[in-house]
């Protein structure tokens, strides 16, 4: 594989010069966003919490939208004052401060949406159909993109209680796509996939654990990836082949030239993605009761 080459300056630069247009189109930088009393930022964060009907509490705030916690709690106490939200503690735990909107604080949002709606039509009617059907797809493929780029792919022990509730969501997918079921005992144990005899990854977007993928070692210079897997929520964006990139590269750094895989034969997209991806078919290489189709990849002369 090839190392990776830096982005180039034209491309970076092309994204800084669209972040500015955009967010000066929308009105981000005006203090009375939509024509309402506050700017978009504690827009945004009422239009958050009233999408919660019973509250929601600021450390989910927090994490969700990547918000300092002064900054957000000086946001909250804005609102409060305003009267658009009501903040207490939770009835569970009081550690958490929780957030609710008002009456008043859903009128609001109510009209934000009105706002909004009436500018994307207003921007969108000075376009002609199929300009508009472009824009769409367009901004559709950017959000996509912009997903799979936000998304962090880390490396972690494999007992880690991430590791383990990917594993136990994986199981519960394909349990309820493989004709015979899937028994969890055939996963793979922490010490197969940690310190040198392995590894596992986890994908976070917004510091929730979306897709994993491990790596072992099965003889000298030969791995094995397993689990390859990635949410409901976050399929379609390519982090399949990001988990698995990552995971060859991984196998390189440990010396693991060629890489084997299997996969059960009902999972038809994944048998794409292998071959997409450059292994090829290959006899059995172990007993497996849930294989269905055997792959292998030489990584050395393989393109990135």
């Amino acid at each position: 594989m090839e190392p990776e080459k830096p982005v180039p300056a034209e491309q970076v630069a092309a994204l800084r010069r669209f972040n500015r247009y955009f967010t000066r189109r929308i009105g981000a930088l005006d203090d009375h966003y939509l024509g309402q009393d506050r700017p978009l930022g504690e827009a945004r964060l009422l239009f958050e919490i009233a999408g919660k009907p019973g509250g929601v509490s600021l450390r989910e705030l927090r994490s969700r939208l990547g918000l300092d916690a002064g900054y957000l709690s000086r946001m909250a106490k804005a609102l409060e004052t305003q009267g658009l939200v009501r903040l207490r503690a939770h009835p569970d735990d009081n550690r958490l401060r929780m957030i609710e909107p008002t009456p008043a604080g859903r009128m609001e949002v109510e009209e934000q949406n009105r706002r909004a709606d009436a500018l994307a039509a207003g921007l969108l009617d000075t376009l002609a159909p199929a300009q508009r059907d472009r824009l769409i797809e367009a901004m559709t493929t950017s959000q996509r993109l912009l997903r799979l780029a936000a998304i962090t792919v880390d490396l972690v022990d494999g007992a880690a209680p991430d590791a383990r509730a990917c594993l136990d969501a994986y199981a519960t997918d394909i349990d309820a796509r493989f004709p015979e079921g899937f028994d969890k005992s055939d996963l793979v144990s922490p010490e197969e996939v940690s310190g040198t005899a392995g590894a596992f990854f986890v994908a976070y977007e917004e510091g929730r654990p979306v897709a994993c993928g491990a790596l072992r070692r099965l003889e000298q210079g030969v791995g094995e990836i397993k689990h390859v897997w990635v949410a409901q929520e976050a399929r379609r964006l390519g982090l399949a082949r990001r988990l698995l990139d990552t995971l060859e590269q991984e196998a390189l750094t440990r010396g693991l030239t060629v890489v084997r895989l299997d996969t059960h034969a009902t999972l038809t997209e994944a048998q794409a993605m292998y071959r997409a991806s450059g292994y090829k078919e290959i006899p059995p290489y172990t007993e497996h009761i849930y294989a269905g189709h055997w792959f292998e990849k030489h990584l050395n002369n393989a393109p990135r």
